[in-house]
């Protein structure tokens, strides 16, 4: 008998509802006729969360993830929450820390028709594909002390032992199914941090003998990815160092509103969503671009459900109407969202 997966809906704000329909339309469309048998739970998040009970993660939203199969998150925040007691993103970084979730994985793979739409160099953007693992749970965004004063402010940055040899194992394995070289980011010439972070990549780096490494300090990754993102395979990058290396790859793809990301933990669901924010400029106008949302579902179903010939019809629809230009305003057409979901619905059913 097969089994019915349970997959949290978190279904964010401003656009995030607007993509979560049609990712989840794709979903219907691809998983129709197939044994995958699924149930949707949807649960308060963020602003949602705080307008239908109160707090950004209510506690029955943690305990009803954790006994998920998988975490689907649209985008959340915006001005409407600036004056909460807890506002959206606390949600986010307090979800992954309940989930343990410690690596978020972003691919950046460029297909042939979105090399026009690069703002790089065709020669340079020509064969992109990879991965940045980023470090979720520790780092600047968690150290503490930290304080916000009238005439000072402080940030810590830690890292255990623990976390930092988590995340290479990650991003190392990861390596080894793909083209085995890892890129190991930090910035050890000046932190204490990166240069505990080197040593500790060094000494995991030889437990994978055929998997290639080579080191950048952050300020001349920031430069190579866009000067030959074609040469890299796995970045393993701490959390704020991703964080911002993760949204720069982003824009080689033409438009940050295409590409998926996955955070995952040593057990429990994985959360999957868009690297995109909430975008209040354009909520409403049924403009917002679906395709990372329905990326992320494809992402889903591949890595959580282990359905990669389902994913690969949603990935094969994707590159359909990028190829035929059936895209939103942000990368230069005229559709909206819901001709752009129509047209991959359509493209689905007339290749079963």
């Amino acid at each position: 008998m097969t089994s019915v997966k349970k997959i949290v809906v978190l279904k964010g704000d401003y656009i995030g509802p607007e993509i979560m329909t049609a990712g989840l339309t794709i979903l219907d469309t691809v998983t129709r006729g197939t044994t995958f048998a699924y149930e949707l739970i949807d649960v308060p998040f963020g602003g949602d969360g705080i307008d239908r009970a109160g707090d950004p993660l209510p506690q029955s939203t943690i305990d009803i993830a954790k006994q998920a199969d998988a975490v689907l998150l649209s985008a959340i925040g915006g001005p409407k929450w600036d004056n909460a007691l807890r506002r959206p993103e606390q949600g986010l970084l307090e979800i992954r820390s309940k989930l343990n979730l410690f690596a978020n994985i972003r691919p950046t793979k460029i297909m042939s028709a979105q090399i026009d739409r690069s703002p790089l160099k065709p020669e340079y953007v020509k064969n992109t594909d990879f991965v940045i693992v980023r470090e979720l749970t520790s780092g600047a965004y968690f150290g503490k002390p930290r304080k916000l004063e009238a005439n000072q402010a402080i940030d810590t940055m830690y890292y255990s032992e623990k976390e930092v040899v988590r995340i290479m194992h990650q991003g190392f394995k990861m390596a080894q199914r793909r083209n085995k070289h890892v890129t190991i980011v930090d910035k050890s010439n000046v932190l204490a941090t990166s240069k505990f972070w080197r040593k500790i990549a060094t000494q995991i780096g030889k437990i994978y003998p055929d998997v290639l490494i080579d080191y950048y300090y952050i300020d001349a990754m920031t430069m190579a990815i866009l000067s030959k993102p074609a040469t890299f395979d796995v970045v393993i990058t701490p959390n704020l160092f991703g964080d911002i290396l993760s949204d720069e790859a982003a824009q080689i793809t033409g438009s940050i509103g295409q590409i998926p990301s996955m955070s995952v933990g040593e057990s429990g669901p994985n959360l999957y969503e868009p690297i995109h924010g909430s975008a209040p400029d354009i909520a409403g106008q049924g403009i917002a671009n679906p395709i990372s949302m329905v990326n992320t579902v494809a992402m889903m179903l591949t890595e959580s459900f282990d359905e990669k010939k389902i994913a690969d019809k949603i990935t094969a629809a994707v590159n359909y109407i990028i190829e035929n230009h059936y895209v939103t305003p942000d990368m230069g057409g005229t559709m909206t969202t819901d001709e752009v979901t129509q047209k991959m619905v359509d493209y689905i059913k007339n290749h079963e």
